[in-house]
């Protein structure tokens, strides 16, 4: 219960973070493991003062990173949006950042009433990686055909079962997941892969990302990602991308639930449509 005896009030959050400082987001059995989701409710419970447990809308994996995550808590204090956004980044390391606060309905919750994640895949072209970007964003020497990239990613629109991009540790009881756009274009010297679904398996973009490497090399034809798709075998397919390049950029709410919009990211991408 509330200070007031009322029930507990639901906060929503925006949160960016820089994943390469992190062990993903979950919180896990060892507490020497440097996690997002223990950063942000430690920071959390000295605003509230209380313990504050986190849900959020996707649940990154080591060293991903994003712009656009939201997670909400309960709370018994009515401390108002902008303490807890300075407050708690006042308690946060600066590879982590709120970027605002909500009050929400009762029944709102991060992941269930999420209608959309989007993800950006960026990948830098050069025949030396980049000291300043390493670790935000991945290093290819050689040049992509992305037009046979994003002819590929058409072939994966729609609602279709993704097993053959799923981690083989994947626990989601089904494989099925729509992707609404899969966009691949080159950006201020970048190649971005933009993807949208309704959902994600476990390492699903970075599967999927894996296969269009080949292909943007040559290596296979763009038509490989369909028949992948349809043989949902994962070790028919190409390795994982590395984690580097991937940020959750965007989760898409009914206009109801009354969160802000925001600008996709990341920040050094923009302008960007």
């Amino acid at each position: 219960m509330a200070a007031d005896g009322s029930a507990p009030r639901r906060i929503a959050i925006g949160v960016e973070y820089d994943g390469s400082r992190f062990s993903g987001w979950q919180t896990q059995g060892d507490p020497t493991l440097p996690t997002v989701q223990r950063s942000l409710e430690q920071a959390l419970a000295r605003v509230a003062d209380h313990p504050v447990k986190l849900f959020c809308a996707g649940r990154t994996d080591s060293g991903v990173h994003a712009t656009g995550q939201v997670a909400h808590f309960e709370c018994r204090t009515d401390r108002g949006e902008k303490a807890w956004v300075r407050g708690t980044n006042s308690n946060l390391p600066p590879s982590v950042r709120v970027t605002w606060a909500r009050p929400v309905a009762p029944d709102f919750h991060a992941r269930f009433s999420a209608t959309a994640r989007r993800y950006r895949y960026i990948i830098q072209i050069s025949p030396v990686a980049s000291a300043i970007l390493a670790g935000k964003v991945t290093h290819q020497r050689q040049p992509l055909d992305i037009h046979n990239m994003h002819a590929a990613g058409q072939l994966l629109l729609g609602e279709n079962d993704f097993s053959a991009f799923r981690a083989a540790g994947c626990q989601s009881r089904s494989a099925n997941r729509c992707i609404h756009w899969l966009n691949v274009s080159e950006v201020g010297g970048f190649i971005v892969v933009d993807i949208q679904a309704n959902a994600f398996l476990q390492h699903m973009v970075r599967n999927i990302v894996g296969v269009l490497l080949e292909i943007g090399a040559t290596r296979q034809p763009p038509g490989w990602a369909r028949e992948l798709l349809n043989g949902r075998d994962r070790t028919a397919a190409a390795i994982t991308a590395p984690p580097d390049g991937l940020y959750l950029v965007q989760v898409s709410y009914p206009e109801h639930c009354g969160l802000p919009a925001v600008i996709p990211g990341p920040a050094f991408l923009h302008p960007i449509p």
